[in-house]
């Protein structure tokens, strides 16, 4: 029998819909995990091969043209997910900020790997720093969202200030140039670019789950006001 202290990874019975939270605003811990993330995971699918793409993001509470959260991406019209999307518009997305206070793991005793984080992180006084500071204070959790892509109309106003509001949630200062030379201090530079030929994409945010670190599961789904009976949600989708 497991210790009730340290339970097993993955130990919650997930395969339904476990820990259902419903409410008219997201929880705490996935606007945390979407406002803090650079990045995401975007899984797509034709029907036979899943993909899953790399991605930074726009995370917004809501938009001039939808109340709900939204996510926005863009992806190259030739892109393999460009034609997933197009078949196939249901996605799911995987978001953490890239900060655990996961512990220390020790090396196996055969030396063909080391701990993790391996015990040069753990030496260094930024990296003691980050492991011993408050864990209320890190992230420890990641949230799936689960919905429907949608492409915007090219050239619509809609598409237009989405594309801004992008740009702009992706230009940082200081960043690392080639080959790590730091730009001048307070130059702003974007991290991505925007062709014409990009498509813009865009997710409402209304329906996921929370996992922690130790396999604790939370499915999770946003509601408008006065929505009294939401569809339950199976694994953290809504069924078909």
């Amino acid at each position: 029998m497991a210790d009730s202290m340290n339970p097993p990874l993955s130990y919650e019975a997930s395969a339904t819909t476990t820990h259902p939270l419903v409410a008219t605003t997201l929880p705490s811990e996935v606007k945390s995990c979407l406002k803090n993330s650079r990045f995401l995971h975007l899984a797509t699918c034709d029907g036979l091969t899943p993909h899953i793409s790399l991605m930074s993001y726009t995370y917004l509470p809501s938009t001039p043209f939808d109340s709900y959260p939204t996510i926005i991406m863009t992806t190259n019209n030739s892109s393999r997910k460009t034609n997933h999307l197009l078949t196939n518009p249901r996605v799911s997305l995987l978001v953490h900020d890239w900060v655990s206070h996961r512990p220390p793991t020790r090396a196996p005793s055969g030396g063909e790997r080391e701990g993790s984080p391996p015990p040069a992180a753990t030496r260094s006084s930024l990296a003691s720093l980050l492991l011993n500071l408050n864990t209320s204070a890190l992230s420890s959790i990641s949230t799936t969202i689960t919905g429907t892509a949608r492409f915007l109309e090219p050239g619509s106003e809609e598409e237009e200030w989405c594309k801004k509001q992008h740009l702009e949630n992706n230009t940082f200062e200081e960043e690392m140039g080639t080959f790590g030379q730091q730009q001048q201090p307070g130059q702003r530079r974007p991290s991505i670019s925007i062709d014409d030929d990009v498509r813009v994409v865009t997710v409402r945010v209304r329906e996921g789950r929370i996992a922690d670190w130790k396999g604790g599961v939370k499915d999770w789904q946003l509601v408008s006001e006065g929505d009294e009976s939401p569809e339950p949600l199976v694994n953290g989708v809504r069924p078909a």
